[in-house]
């Protein structure tokens, strides 16, 4: 296949290998380009498709727009907060394509990926090279493993064969996105939880009898059946909405239909259960279905989700679907800076080596090309604090135990608590302090990181940012 005309060269001497231009990789190839490391940085979308991505571009996002959170003291927003004080390129990408949605960060997704391609692209050091990679191009050169979790099957039996372990996977679900123009704003609302006068979210209210018909349509739709090499395996924090049915009425109307923080302004009551709507473009035209995951085939799609009020006439821009997410076992393969015990000279990052979420992919895409650089240039690996957000990821992805090692988000529990001897604490107190020391310790990390520190590209507006403009 032909590769991008842009960036491209016919002979490209590369120091290091990246393979798979999603978050991860594109973060580990933009933060190697910043440090003066050229890279190569293999792609195999659009000439090779996976089930789930629409296009070529860069990370794209095939699930949310929502990166979290950015409220702090909570985990995601410390995580971003840590990678801004890094001045991670890709925050600097989603900051600058943000679209409306309360106190998270969320993004137009074509905007987004576009403006990572232009970062490529602009990095003189980056060559964006458009073709499947089987297996890791020369053990000589150093490799990062950033292909997520939809891996190419290829290059997950390579893995399998080489290190003799074998990949599990399990189901993650994408939420369907609706034509705004069809929404019904004499039943719907804008409105955010707990907030006056805010229209970040568009907001449709159950009633009781209202919701208990949408959970037994639930119950009763036709649903994509899974393949035979496909294991049903659920991540608890994207479970398809009819799973979450079955578990009983509270499983949804306490968790992601719940109405708390909301007031129907056309009744002045608090809805029984809300289906929350949030933008997907700037422009506010389409809207994705906050937590509506799903396996139901596109035909009961339309008639369960035209149940939920307001939406009786919308048009679907995209439907919701189900694929494998395939990682390793990274605890029983991974050494503690994300490289290979059994392969050196190769690394992991993103999906692929047990991290979830947006934010926490490009965390861990930002490790793997420092502890790169580190080995490059013959210095140990400044690992990050356990107590900092970036440093219990890690910790997550490489010293859990491997008979019990699923993928996870960052959260206060990877967290250690405040230091003894302030007595009882509340809970929100309780994580003030550990934001705090967290943030503050993620300051003297990279102050110990010297030439990264100090080694900043005119190209890419990379520089380290003040981390209130990520709060």
């Amino acid at each position: 296949m032909a590769e991008s005309a842009s960036n491209t060269r016919e002979h490209f001497e590369h120091d290091v290998a990246v393979i798979g231009a999603g978050l991860a990789g594109s973060e580990a190839a933009l933060v190697l380009a910043r440090l003066g490391i050229a890279v190569a940085l293999y792609e195999m979308r659009p000439g090779r498709m996976t089930p789930a991505h629409r296009g070529g571009l860069p990370a794209e996002l095939v699930c949310s727009n929502s990166f979290k959170s950015l409220k702090l003291p909570g985990a995601h927003a410390l995580l971003k907060a840590e990678l801004g004080l890094l001045g991670s390129p890709l925050l600097h990408a989603a900051r600058g394509c943000a679209v409306a949605a309360g106190s998270a960060l969320a993004v137009d997704r074509e905007r987004f990926s576009r403006a990572v391609l232009q970062k490529l692209h602009q990095a003189p050091s980056v060559r964006l090279v458009r073709r499947e990679v089987t297996s890791p191009p020369d053990s000589s050169v150093p490799t990062i493993l950033a292909t997520g979790p939809l891996t190419s099957d290829a290059l997950a039996r390579w893995v399998a064969d080489e290190f003799s372990v074998e990949s599990l996977s399990f189901y993650d679900a994408v939420a369907p996105i609706v034509d705004g123009s069809g929404v019904n704003l004499h039943t719907a609302f804008f409105g955010t939880r707990w907030e006056d006068g805010a229209d970040d979210y568009l907001n449709c209210p159950f009633d009781k009898e209202q919701f208990s018909a949408f959970r037994n349509a639930l119950l009763e739709a036709d649903t994509v059946e899974r393949r035979p090499f496909e294991q049903q395996r659920y991540f608890e924090a994207c479970l398809p909405l009819e799973v979450l049915a079955r578990r009983g009425e509270k499983a949804l109307a306490f968790g992601p239909l719940k109405p708390v923080g909301l007031r129907n302004p056309h009744t002045g009551a608090r809805p029984y259960a809300v289906c929350q709507l949030r933008r997907e473009t700037a422009r506010g035209d389409s809207f994705n279905l906050v937590g509506c995951q799903t396996r139901m085939r596109q035909s009961a799609q339309e008639k369960v989700f035209r149940m939920i009020p307001g939406l009786e006439n919308v048009d679907f821009l995209r439907y919701g679907s189900i694929h494998r997410n395939t990682y390793i076992n990274s605890p029983l393969l991974l050494e503690h800076d994300l490289s290979f015990r059994k392969r050196p000279r190769l690394w992991c990052a993103g999906q692929l080596c047990g991290n979830e979420g947006y934010t926490e992919s490009i965390a861990t895409g930002h490790l793997a090309a420092l502890s790169v650089w580190s080995r490059l240039k013959r210095r140990p690996f400044e690992r990050p604090p356990a107590t900092t957000a970036l440093g219990a990821l890690l910790n997550h992805v490489v010293e859990s135990d491997p008979r019990r090692f699923v993928p996870g988000n960052i959260n206060f529990g990877l967290l250690p608590p405040p230091a003894a001897g302030r007595g009882r604490i509340g809970k929100a107190e309780k994580k003030r302090l550990v934001c705090e020391r967290a943030l503050e310790e993620a300051r003297q990390w990279r102050a110990q990181l010297g030439a990264f520190a100090s080694r900043q590209s005119k190209w890419g507006e990379l520089e380290p940012c003040n981390p209130k403009e990520v709060i």
